[in-house]
């Protein structure tokens, strides 16, 4: 067993269940999605993103440009977020909600490659 593989599996599902918890609900209802959760998201998904670094493979150069794009709309998500809460006169209006909610689900696409591309590589591999 290769425990570098492991570990960015385990950090690559987990960044995509959290993206998954955050995303579902009523798109334009604030209750419906926790900061927290998407924070979390977000720092998981950097953490993948480092865990990718190293990797000299075609398949690997997929899944750091999966990481990537998964981190830049969750970052822009955290983002209209936090402009929302602590700029905007307006607040967490649903227009904003929905913007952010949409951000997180175009990481949690970019998530669900990633782990594709990950089960592509593990099956591919041989003994």
């Amino acid at each position: 067993m290769n425990l570098e593989k492991v570990i960015f599996g385990f950090f690559i599902v987990l960044a995509a269940t959290l993206n998954f918890g955050f995303f579902v609900g009523e798109v334009d209802n604030p209750l419906h999605h926790d900061i927290y959760e998407l924070f979390a998201a977000l720092v998981v998904s950097l953490i993948a993103t480092v865990l990718k670094l190293g990797d000299r493979t075609q398949i690997g150069a997929v899944q750091l440009s999966t990481s990537l794009v998964a981190d830049l709309q969750l970052i822009a998500a955290a983002m209209m977020w936090g402009y929302a809460v602590h700029v905007s006169a307006t607040g967490l209006t649903p227009e904003l909600t929905s913007s952010i909610v949409s951000l997180s689900g175009g990481a949690l696409f970019a998530n669900v490659v990633s782990v594709v591309f990950l089960i592509a590589e593990t099956i591919m591999q041989r003994r």
